[in-house]
């Protein structure tokens, strides 16, 4: 997105803040502008509470500083909120995860279906397991039980 972002990024930082505050959760929020968009996270040694399962609380928080920040745009950049680190354990995690069922649906032969998780997350390993050509990837069940499967590819 062209512009400059600057409104923008004072609205994340203040969604982010009011939300902390309305949890009582004592943090920092530190918001960058960057060429993928804008880049908010909770820092502090109480951040973590903000994350919750899976990062639900947090994809709550992106989404709505997401709809505060562009509210009527037509042009949108993305907003990532992330805290204490979390989103790249949990990338890390899953891409473990996927490497697993992978390996577990070649060895037995069978599809292997993985937790529930949101669109972001399924996103991640549907792109890391997209270059093996042992295996195939798909979403199956409805939100907000959707989850990924991951399945042999017979040859």
């Amino acid at each position: 997105m062209d512009g400059d972002l600057t409104r923008e990024r004072e609205l994340v930082a203040g969604v982010l803040r009011e939300v902390a505050a309305a949890a009582r959760v004592e943090c920092e929020v530190a918001v960058e502008v960057g060429a993928e968009g804008i880049r908010a996270e909770y820092v502090g040694a109480d951040a973590g509470a903000l994350i919750g399962h899976h990062g639900q609380t947090l994809d709550a928080i992106q989404h709505l500083a997401q709809r505060v920040a562009f509210r009527g745009a037509r042009e949108q950049a993305p907003v990532i909120v992330d805290a204490v680190g979390y989103r790249e354990r949990r990338e890390t995690a899953l891409r473990a995860m996927a490497d697993q069922a992978a390996e577990a649906a070649v060895r037995e032969g069978r599809a292997v279906g993985l937790e529930p998780m949101g669109a972001q997350e399924r996103k991640i390993v549907h792109l890391h397991l997209k270059d093996r050509h042992d295996v195939e990837t798909y979403s199956e069940g409805e939100e907000p039980s959707r989850r990924l499967v991951v399945a042999p590819v017979h040859v």
